[in-house]
């Protein structure tokens, strides 16, 4: 009896055959077609050679940024984007502090702050921390000092301990500075044990909620979207954002809209095209607070920011933002585009078609809905006669940093400074007067 499977399996070749015509007229395939979709129906889409060309180096450009941002160790995880983003909302309304309790500080006062401020951002700079370190470092000072009363011969104690929080929690670890590092750094103001206990105290009343989501991560998110933003531009809302954390009137907002806000000045400064429909009301107001502070007050910016946003490896942000306005350059709002609006019939017995409705200013009647504008009410804490005469920025001689110029002038501009830090802090170790302080060691 022959054998019916081995014959048909050895008859069957290892590669798909052609099907061969049915005897019947009818093919199985064209058989099993679905009567909704038949087979003369479907059509191929062909691209032409151009689209498929911008598709490929659209997709060739994607592909390099990404690659560009993992080599900087920032990897986007796309699948995960909107719950990542919701979850950063929530921590970022959780990090918040409270501008009416610091306003309550018996002996701090926010012309202080400036001072303080700057220190740790010559410290910062020294040991070549990430940017976001800095910025979970101020972070970290305003929530405890939202929470606990601090004394100013502590100020400074508090500020470097939490730029060694922030940077045990961020940065690698041989970039982390030592007790001993903090201790020279506030010329042996404080013990050792002094940072140490100080940063379990911070630690505790903060509860140990260091993920903080930084303005400098939510540029990243904003920088590396569908729109990939110049370097150019990314340092210029870099170098607006540490601005933001010198003044009282930045604290009060998220970081989300600082960083959005940073960019938004930003692309404007360098001819970039506005992203309207991302902006919110909170972020013009940043933009506005950025601008008016940048206009009248250009030349009263730390010398230490502008020093190191003057190099070529940061594009020379500093100088490109100081010149625009030093020259009288001032953030124009665009007008947002007027939509087509839906005429609206009224009660009259004058019967018109919708096509005769003109929805220009002048032919509005009061059928017509009106967009409606709020009042313009000064949002600005510094202005009038709302100032008070101690918690506002107001130029101190007793906080006023001083720099080691001479230090400053001999680094070579082609290298990266990371040693042009000074040391002798007369702004800040006055502070310090009322406590006894020991001899300084040679």
């Amino acid at each position: 009896m022959k054998d019916v499977s081995n014959s048909s399996r050895a008859s069957r070749p290892s590669a798909y055959p052609k099907k061969k015509p049915s005897p019947y007229g009818v093919s199985k395939s064209s058989r099993r077609q679905s009567p909704l979709f038949p087979a003369h129906a479907v059509v191929t889409v062909r691209k032409t050679p151009r689209a498929a060309r911008a598709e490929l180096i659209a997709q060739r450009q994607r592909y390099l940024q990404i690659n560009a941002l993992r080599r900087e160790g920032i990897i986007l995880e796309e699948e995960y984007f909107e719950e990542i983003r919701a979850y950063m909302h929530e921590m970022e309304r959780y990090t918040m502090c409270s501008l009416s309790s610091m306003d309550q500080q018996p002996e701090i006062r926010w012309n202080m702050r400036p001072c303080l401020v700057d220190f740790l951002l010559e410290l910062h700079f020294m040991f070549r921390l990430r940017p976001e370190t800095l910025f979970l470092t101020v972070n970290i000072i305003d929530r405890y000092v939202s929470k606990r009363v601090v004394y100013v011969k502590h100020y400074q104690l508090v500020g470097c301990a939490s730029l060694w929080i922030a940077s045990k929690f961020e940065d690698a670890k041989e970039r982390v500075p030592t007790v001993h590092d903090l201790v020279q750094m506030c010329q042996e103001t404080y013990d050792e044990s002094a940072f140490i206990q100080m940063e379990g105290h911070v630690l505790s009343t903060i509860q140990w909620a260091l993920g903080h989501p930084t303005a400098e991560s939510w540029l990243r998110i904003l920088c590396s979207g569908p729109i990939f933003e110049e370097q150019k531009v990314q340092h210029v809302a870099r170098f607006l954002m540490e601005i933001t954390l010198f003044y009282r009137e930045f604290v009060q907002y998220p970081s989300s809209a600082i960083a959005l806000a940073a960019l938004t000045l930003a692309r404007s400064l360098c001819g970039k095209g506005r992203r309207i429909f991302e902006e919110t009301e909170e972020c013009l107001e940043i933009v506005d607070h950025l601008d008016n502070r940048l206009a009248k007050h250009a030349n009263d910016l730390s010398e230490t920011l502008v020093k190191k946003y003057s190099y070529a490896f940061y594009s020379k942000a500093a100088t490109f933002v100081l010149q625009f306005y030093l020259q009288g350059g001032r953030f124009q709002r665009q007008p947002l585009v007027s939509l087509p609006m839906t005429p609206v019939r009224g009660y009259s017995s004058q019967v018109c078609t919708p096509m005769s409705v003109s929805t220009t200013a002048s032919d509005l009647s009061d059928d017509m809905p009106v967009t409606p504008t709020s009042p313009i009410l000064s949002s600005d804490a510094f202005s009038g006669s709302y100032m008070s005469d101690d918690k506002e920025n107001l130029p101190s001689p007793k906080f006023e940093p001083t720099i080691n110029k001479s230090l400053i002038e001999q680094v070579p501009e082609q290298f990266l400074p990371h040693d042009f830090v000074a040391y002798q802090r007369q702004a800040l170790h006055n502070l310090n007067m009322s406590s006894p302080r020991p001899a300084m060691v040679s």
